[in-house]
């Protein structure tokens, strides 16, 4: 099965937290693809600490890049509203992570399954903090 990492499982990996390391680890040799894309990227960037810079680099050359497109970018538009139109604010970034792990038919590992309301997202839940 081929995963979309949420930021906040990708920056828990890095920073060693609550096994997520070693899951993630495990999940490639049990034969996971294990991918991200831009949005990720951009907050990745933004949430680290520079002196985590060579790290950071390493583990997202690990893993597999998926470009957004026009698509996914069209429905991450779509799912905020929708979700407006219901009565929950959603961060388009995470509206964009939900339309990336949906275009390329990925399940999505998050700490944070609330932050995304989304009936047709599948996932791969990991403990909360």
């Amino acid at each position: 099965m081929k995963l979309l990492l949420d930021t906040s499982v990708m920056i828990g990996a890095l920073r060693h937290r609550r096994g997520w390391r070693e899951l993630l680890r495990s999940l490639l040799e049990q034969g996971h693809e294990l991918a991200y894309g831009e949005i990720n990227v951009a907050e990745l960037y933004s949430g680290m600490r520079p002196a985590e810079a060579q790290t950071k680099a390493e583990f997202i050359d690990n893993l597999e890049y998926i470009q957004i497109g026009r698509e996914a970018a069209r429905r991450a538009e779509e799912l905020k509203w929708d979700g407006q139109r219901r009565g929950k604010t959603l961060s388009l970034p995470d509206t964009t992570i939900v339309a990336v792990a949906l275009s390329h038919n990925l399940a999505l590992a998050t700490d944070n399954v609330k932050d995304f309301p989304m009936s047709e997202l599948r996932f791969l839940t990991l403990p909360a903090a």
